[in-house]
C-alpha cells in the first residue's frame, strides 16, 4: 500500500527500544572538497560532553543504528547554515562528534580507479596523504588537522568513494581514523598522537574490489575492525589506548566485506559483534574473538551494517536490490530456523537499513524508499524519491533524515504515512549520511561540511 501525505507547500524523532549499546561504528560515500574559510552564523551555544545527544561518536551514532538522541534544528537552510566550512581533499566518511568537536577523515591526492569512465585517466596518484581534522562544534573553526603519508601499493577505488572512506570513532577521550591502506592512528581530542599502525604492512595487504570501507568499532577497552580482503580475512580486537594486539579471528581468504560491524546484546549479559560479509552473516564474541553463530547465503557485495531490536536482528546483504530479513539472535551455530521473514529482493545497495519506531526504511539506489512493517516484514508504503541513496537515513525524534546523489536532503514523518516535511538542495552530492547532535544537523556533501 503506498500512503502518501505531502503539504502543498514544502517549507523548510519516540526513539527506538534498538539495543542501546554506546557503541562506535562507518560506508561508502564520496565527498571532494578545498580549503576555505569558515562562514559562521553568531547565536550557537557550545555543547558540553553532558548534554543530552552531545556525542555522534561513530559513523551510525550512538548505538551504532542511526538513531539520534537529540531532535532537528527547526530551520534547514543552506544559504543561511549556523556554519560551513570547505574541508582540503576529497572523503567519503561520515563526520563524528564527540567533546565539542567534529571530527572528520579526508585524503590528498586521487587513488587509481578500479573502473574508470571511457577516456578517463584512472591511473591516480603515486602516493597520497591521509588527513583527520578537528572543528569546534560551535562555530567550525579548525582546530587541528594531523598528516598521515600513504605507505605501499594503493588498491584502485570505486568511483564513488576513496580510500579516506572509513569514518572516525571515539570514546570521548580519543578518536581512531582507519584508511582504506591499513594504515591506522589514535589521537587525543586535542590532536595528540596516540599510537599508529599499519595493518596492510604488519599483517597483509588491504587488497579489495573497490577498496577498504569498513569502519572502526570502539567496545570497551579495544577497537574492533574488520579485514576482509583478498589475501587474508580477519576480525581483529586491539588495545585502544595502546593499538598492541588482544585477538585476531581468522576468517580465510577470498572473503570480501565493506560493511560495519555492530554490537548487540548477547541475552546473557555480554555482547556480539555481527558481521556482514560475501560468505553470510557471522556473529561473534568481543571478549576472545570466538564465533557464536551464522546465518545467511554468499552475496557478492556485503555493504550495510544491519540493525537490532527486542531479540531481532533486521539486515540486508546489500548489491543490486538484494535480500533482506529479519532472525532471532538468541542461540548458537547455524541460525537458519531462526529466520523469520525474508524477501529475496528489494533492498538497498549501500545504505543501511534504519529501525525507528517498528519500521524499517529502506533508501534504495534507484531513489525509492520503502518503509517495512518490522514484525511482519510487511511494506507499508513505498516511495520514489529519485536521485539514488548511498549515504543511510537517519531517525531524529518525529522524523527521518536522509541525502540521496542529487544533493537532495529529504525530511519526512516518522510514521505509517509518507508525509514530506522538507526537501532541500544542496551545492553538490550527499554521499555521506546525515549527523544530529545537540539539536544541530550536521550535512556533508561533496563541497562543504554544514551545520545548522
Amino acid at each position: 500500500m503506498n500512503r502518501r501525505r505531502t503539504p502543498s507547500t514544502i517549507q523548510r524523532p519516540r526513539s527506538s527500544r534498538a539495543g542501546a549499546r554506546t557503541v562506535v561504528v562507518a560506508s561508502l560515500a564520496l565527498l571532494v572538497a578545498a580549503g576555505s574559510p569558515v562562514s559562521s552564523r553568531s547565536g550557537n551555544p557550545t555543547p558540553t560532553g553532558d548534554e543530552r545527544g552531545a556525542a555522534w561518536p561513530a559513523w551510525r551514532g550512538p548505538g551504532g543504528m542511526g538513531i539520534a538522541e537529540s531532535s532537528l534544528p527547526a530551520e534547514i537552510d543552506p544559504a543561511s547554515p549556523l556554519w560551513s566550512v570547505t574541508p582540503p581533499g576529497t572523503s567519503t566518511s561520515t563526520p563524528i562528534v564527540a567533546g565539542g568537536r567534529v571530527f572528520l577523515t579526508s585524503q590528498l591526492g586521487t587513488a587509481p580507479l578500479a573502473r574508470p569512465e571511457p577516456g578517463e585517466d584512472g591511473s591516480g596518484d603515486r602516493q597520497l596523504t591521509f588527513l583527520t581534522l578537528a572543528y569546534d562544534l560551535a562555530t567550525g573553526k579548525e582546530l587541528w588537522r594531523r598528516e598521515i603519508p600513504s605507505q605501499g601499493e594503493l588498491t584502485p577505488v570505486h568511483s564513488k568513494h576513496n580510500l579516506a572512506s572509513p569514518s572516525p570513532a571515539s570514546d570521548g577521550e580519543r578518536v581512531i581514523a582507519w584508511f582504506g591502506t591499513g594504515q591506522i592512528a589514535s589521537y587525543r581530542l586535542d590532536g595528540e598522537v596516540e599510537w599508529q599502525r599499519h595493518l596492510g604492512a604488519e599483517i597483509s595487504p588491504f587488497e579489495l574490489r573497490w577498496a577498504h570501507g569498513s569502519s572502526p568499532v570502539i567496545l570497551g577497552d579495544r577497537v574492533i575492525l574488520l579485514c576482509d580482503h583478498a589475501p587474508a580475512a580477519y576480525l581483529l580486537a586491539l588495545d585502544k589506548r595502546t593499538g598492541r594486539q588482544l585477538w585476531k579471528a581468522e576468517r580465510g581468504t577470498e572473503k570480501r566485506a565493506y560493511s560495519t560491524p555492530l554490537v548487540i546484546p548477547d541475552g546473557r549479559g555480554g555482547d556480539l559483534l555481527v558481521v556482514n560479509a560475501n560468505e553470510r552473516i557471522d556473529a561473534y564474541d568481543p571478549a576472545s574473538g570466538e564465533i557464536v553463530w551464522w546465518v545467511g547465503e554468499p552475496n557478492r557485495v556485503p555493504v550495510p551494517s544491519p540493525v537490532w531490536s527486542g531479540g531481532v536482528l533486521y539486515t540486508s546483504r546489500g548489491y543490486r536490490s538484494g535480500p533482506y530479513m529479519a532472525v532471532r539472535t538468541a542461540g548458537s551455530g547455524d541460525l537458519s530456523d531462526q529466520i523469520l521473514w525474508r524477501h529475496d529482493t528489494g533492498a538497498p545497495y549501500v545504505p543501511s537499513l534504519l529501525l525507528h519506531r517498528g519500521l524499517l526504511y529502506l533508501a534504495t539506489e534507484n531513489g525509492v524508499l520503502s518503509a517495512v512493517d518490522a514484525e511482519s516484514g510487511a511494506t507499508v508504503y513505498r516511495e520514489r524519491l529519485g536521485g539514488g541513496f548511498s549515504a543511510s537515513p537517519v531517525a531524529a525524534g518525529e522524523r527521518v533524515v536522509l541525502g540521496n546523489e542529487d544533493g537532495e536532503l529529504f525530511v519526512i514523518g516518522a510514521g505509517r504515512e509518507f508525509e514530506l516535511h522538507q526537501k532541500v538542495q544542496f551545492d553538490s552530492r550527499l554521499m555521506a549520511s546525515p549527523v544530529v547532535v545537540d539539536g544541530r544537523l550536521l550535512v556533508r556533501t561533496d563541497q562543504k561540511l554544514y551545520a545548522f
